[in-house]
């Protein structure tokens, strides 16, 4: 018998009042960090709490006076897309000490606050954990001294402690991604892309050195990401003669035609002796044994700067309002708490098992026990660096193994940014493990008039930065052209099928296994990996391409709201694309701090609408100076952009004027994201993994081919959750909606009600899958690779 849902009802009556939550931001600064004080203040204050900022780190906590003071819901107005921490972060000598705690102590008690929200890296929540420790032993003292009286021990007996990691370098233990990992990813790909082009004018080879002192995550997936020759990290020092392979390996990439070359170095970098490998070593090294024109880039502090990713806002405030249910929730005996991403998922992991399990990163490190740091890293990093490798260096032909098979690889749908570095690790994968591999150009159109050519290992260079489609591709089906494919496959000896596109993708998928029955020529494994802006393929919780247009949404809508600044009160209608999927209005909402967005799977009428108008008035009489609504391209036949426009104008006449305005195809169009780069790569790279294994387990010896024709053997790679899972098409159709090419369960829709929070409403939110305290070694399942992009 089902269990009802006790953690939703339990939600509806959870309440804040009396309770005080102070959050504070501490040790380095991070993009993000400002999305994540703005949803621990509107949380907090939603339910109830009072809320105080901490200025200035445990500084500010030690200082007291104006460092400690109450949060209004207009305090976070206008920070969301501001980089770096507007509440201030200080290294404090003081709170190490004994007396300095002490002080922290009764400031907190004076204001009631026994509730603390830390932001910031392993440093701060260790010192966040002692401090909670300590807290009845520092309140006894401060009764002994009298500087409290004797039933302020009882009234705060207990202080609750949850943790949210910023930090750029992605060096914590137990979360997959860090507030700031990927804000500072797309200050260094922006970085090398603008190198790129400079140093193929010049034939110059590029020595990049960015941060990671202890942690080569920022330099491993930029290189993952540019396709960068060589990369050092910390974690995996080079074997003894690195110098000699890489100045081959660069060597070799010139004489294939390559004009540039590029070396990403982490600051932190040394090689097997533990000795350190600079950024102008390495030059110095090219230079004198190449010869090559050499430049060196110290991106430095570039990498903290600058406004946070949609994915860095996304992240912090889903984390923000977890750590306020987690804190309400939590008792005198509930350990102190990191909230992380694990995968597509929010959860909460005993702070002390993080802090131990980074340590003992460095433990391996420090003892040369480089392949024990890897895998503690985790998966993702462990995965991030096969891939490398496998992509980057290229095997000798000798020792590639001989499969004798063909796999043709094409782009199906609209282009979407991150398509062309599928199709690269596809290709690289391909031949390294030994297949012969064909790009077909223009989709299934090209495919049936034979636009077909064998891709070789430097034929795909320099793809992965490339937004749109190189390949080309079109919306055309493959039922009508059926027979003309089927020759084409027959004709190259094509064995399988990798199949890179949207929801057009999906639906080719489904009738090339109908038509199987009728052409022996299809009854070959096949794959699809999905990439499309909408984010509206079943199966999967991701697609290639929607993080590049959540960017793009994102940065258009911090300049709409930017060019109202100084003006009088101002709201704005913008229209996202996604056909009748409205991921793109929702998450672009959340990320953009919208009031509003109006979607298809959500049915709207002129209530909802006039109740919207009537917020938006409320907010505006206080400081609130623009209203930010976003509208699903279907969302409603009648509902228009220009209706949505003409109502709000006529509604709010004397409280605002309005704006309106089309995203249309900048959402498709310009460079891939960091993330999209490295979600195309790894996933392509384990589809043709799996294309592989199918290859090996279809050949039929007596007949001398591949015979596929079972349901397991045309199948979608999506990612579920936690993890990438291969699901047969035809299981997915009934979780399909045809008529409206979307999914029939998105779990996206479960963070509606956290952007109607966050503008204001009154709302239910369903916590069903809110964090349950889970175990830093036990929060992997098997097949997980998380945060499965980056």
């Amino acid at each position: 018998m089902a269990q009802p849902d006790t953690k939703k009802i339990f939600f509806e009556n959870l309440s804040g009042a009396g309770k005080a939550i102070a959050v504070l931001t501490s040790g380095g600064d991070a993009q993000g960090m400002n999305a994540a004080v703005r949803a621990v203040v509107r949380m907090g204050l939603y339910v109830g709490a009072k809320v105080y900022f901490i200025h200035e780190g445990y500084q500010g906590m030690v200082d007291g006076g104006e460092n400690i003071r109450e949060a209004k819901w207009e305090s976070v107005s206008s920070m969301l897309q501001v980089g770096g921490t507007v509440i201030g972060s200080a290294r404090c000598k003081d709170f190490r000490t004994h007396e300095g705690r002490l002080k922290a102590a009764l400031n907190l008690v004076q204001r009631g606050i026994t509730n603390l929200c830390v932001i910031g890296g392993d440093g701060s929540l260790t010192g966040a954990n002692l401090f909670r420790e300590e807290w009845s032993g520092l309140l006894a003292e401060l009764v002994e001294q009298g500087a409290l009286e004797a039933d302020a021990v009882q009234q705060y007996s207990a202080l609750h402690i949850v943790g949210m990691v910023g930090s750029i370098d992605n060096d914590f233990c137990g979360t997959d991604m860090t507030i700031g990992t990927d804000s500072a990813l797309h200050r260094i790909i922006e970085v090398v892309d603008a190198i790129m082009t400079t140093a193929q004018s010049h034939q110059r080879t590029f020595v990049l050195e960015v941060m990671g002192r202890h942690c080569g995550y920022l330099a491993l997936v930029s290189a993952l990401a540019c396709g960068a020759d060589w990369v050092l990290i910390p974690e995996m020092p080079p074997e003894d003669g690195w110098e000699e392979k890489m100045c081959q390996k660069l060597s070799a990439t010139r004489s294939r035609g390559s004009r540039l070359n590029i070396i990403i170095v982490a600051e932190g970098a040394l090689d097997r002796h533990g000795k350190a490998i600079t950024s102008s070593y390495v030059k110095d090294l090219v230079v004198k044994c190449l010869g090559f024109d050499t430049r060196v880039t110290i991106l430095g502090h570039v990498q903290r700067g600058g406004t946070p990713s949609a994915f860095d806002r996304i992240l912090a405030s889903r984390i923000g309002v977890e750590a306020v249910l987690a804190l309400l929730e939590t008792t005198a005996n509930t350990p102190a708490c990191v909230v992380s991403l694990v995968g597509n998922q929010s959860v909460r992991v005993p702070l002390m098992e993080c802090v131990q399990m980074t340590q003992e990163v460095q433990k391996a490190m420090d003892g040369k026990r480089f392949e024990e740091a890897v895998k503690l890293r985790g998966r993702s990093f462990e995965n991030n660096l096969k891939t490398y490798k496998l992509l980057a260096h290229r095997k000798p032909e000798s020792e590639l193994p001989v499969s004798n098979f063909n796999v043709a690889v094409l782009n199906v749908g609209a282009p979407a940014a991150g398509m062309n570095a599928a199709v690269r690790s596809a290709v690289r994968v391909g031949i390294s493990e030994g297949h012969k591999m064909f790009a077909v150009s223009d989709g299934f159109e090209g495919f049936s008039k034979g636009q077909i050519r064998e891709f070789k290992w430097a034929d795909v260079g320099g793809w992965t930065g490339q937004g749109g489609s190189l390949l080309g591709t079109k919306r055309t089906l493959p039922a009508k052209h059926v027979e003309k494919i089927a020759e084409q496959m027959r004709k190259h000896n094509i064995n399988a099928l990798l199949i890179i596109g949207g929801f057009e993708a999906f639906l080719s998928l489904l009738e090339l296994l109908t038509a199987r029955g009728k052409y022996d020529e299809l009854c070959v494994p096949m794959v699809m990996v999905p990439a499309t802006v909408s984010n509206n393929v079943p199966g999967s919780d991701l697609s290639i391409g929607a993080d590049t247009a959540l960017n793009a949404i994102t940065a258009t809508c911090d300049r709409i709201k930017q060019s109202a600044s100084g003006t009088k009160r101002r709201v704005f209608i913008i229209e996202t694309m996604g056909g009748y999927c409205g991921y793109l209005a929702t998450v672009g909402g959340l990320a953009a701090g919208a009031d509003a967005a109006y979607i298809y799977e959500e049915p709207f009428d002129i209530r909802d609408l006039q109740a919207n108008v009537e917020h938006l008035t409320e907010k505006m009489k206080t400081s609130i100076q623009r209203g930010l609504v976003l509208r699903n391209e279907n969302s409603s036949e009648n509902y228009t952009t220009d209706f949505i426009y003409q109502l709000y104008s006529e509604e709010g006449k004397g409280v605002f004027d309005c704006r309106k305005n089309v995203l249309g195809h900048m959402q498709q169009g310009g460079a891939p994201s960091p993330f999209d780069r490295n979600f195309g790569t790894k996933i392509s790279a384990k589809a043709m993994q799996w294309i592989t294994k199918k290859l090996t387990e279809t050949f039929r010896q007596d007949e001398g081919r591949v015979f596929a024709n079972t349901e397991d053997t045309c199948c979608l790679l999506g990612m579920r959750r936690r993890a990438l899972v291969f699901q047969p098409v035809v299981q997915l159709t009934d979780d399909t909606d045809f008529v409206h090419r979307i999914p029939k369960e998105q779990w996206w829709l479960k963070l509606r009600p956290l952007m109607k929070i966050l503008a204001k409403y009154k709302t239910s939110y369903d916590v069903s899958d809110s964090g349950q305290l889970e175990h830093v070694v036990h929060n992997r399942p098997k097949e997980l690779d998380a945060s499965v992009a980056m």
